[in-house]
């Protein structure tokens, strides 16, 4: 599995382990890094939601996780 796959099971895993916040997600996951691109991808791949201020695990991110 290459790192960037790896990064986002550990971004998952992150963020099934409890509820959290937008600002901690972001504090804790933020990267100037154009190739790490962990929230927008995650975002974009409908894996994870905002509701109001807190992030959570969609049914399609459950799942992801679910078969690793």
């Amino acid at each position: 599995m290459e790192s960037t796959n790896l990064a986002r099971i550990e971004f998952l895993r992150w963020l099934s382990a409890r509820p959290r916040s937008y600002a901690e997600t972001m504090d804790a996951w933020r990267t100037s890094c154009p190739r790490l691109s962990l929230w927008e991808d995650a975002m974009a791949d409908e894996l994870i939601a905002l509701e109001g201020s807190m992030v959570r695990l969609t049914e399609r991110g459950k799942a992801l996780l679910a078969e690793v």
